[in-house]
């Protein structure tokens, strides 16, 4: 396993959280898709009013991995853990690094009492689904994921 070690992110590795977002974006055919600045992922993370959370995979000094979250409000079921991003390498896949950051997230969400995790998976991504099917988790069918760019929020805005 090369010496994993799973940690809580810290602002410096910020520049390579990104990095691996943007290597998801491509695997997940949408390199065009990811906006945010440098400075706005910082912000976000470790500004004044930080909103997202996240543990990364590091093995031989470098970050192979992360699990990036943050609190979800249900109606219905209560606070959430919401996992954003959930990256591993592809030089890392299959050697246990999803497995012990997956299951950090858990233990996070379990520790802080939340009533359950919740993400999404593209319905192309088999190597992702069959990972989650280790742990049981429900597919929901029927939803539809819903957006409002940036540029729509502000031409709608007043309405």
């Amino acid at each position: 396993m090369n010496n994993i070690i799973i940690r809580e992110a810290e602002k410096q590795d910020c520049p390579r959280l990104l990095e691996l977002v943007k290597e998801l974006a491509e695997y997940e055919r949408a390199p065009d898709e990811v906006t945010v600045t440098l400075q706005e992922f910082e912000d976000a993370g470790f500004g004044e009013n930080p909103v997202w959370k996240a543990f990364v995979g590091e093995s031989d000094g470098r970050i192979h991995g992360f699990a990036l979250y943050y609190i979800r409000f249900s109606t219905w079921k209560g606070c959430r853990l919401y996992l954003e991003d959930f990256i591993v390498t592809e030089a890392m896949r299959g050697q246990g690094l999803g497995k012990l950051l997956f299951e950090r997230t858990i233990a996070e969400a379990q520790k802080r009492g939340f009533n359950g995790m919740v993400w999404q998976v593209l319905d192309w991504n088999e190597p992702a689904i069959n990972f989650y099917n280790k742990y049981k988790a429900h597919l929901e069918p029927g939803w539809l994921n819903v957006s409002l760019s940036k540029e729509l929020v502000t031409a709608h805005a007043g309405l």
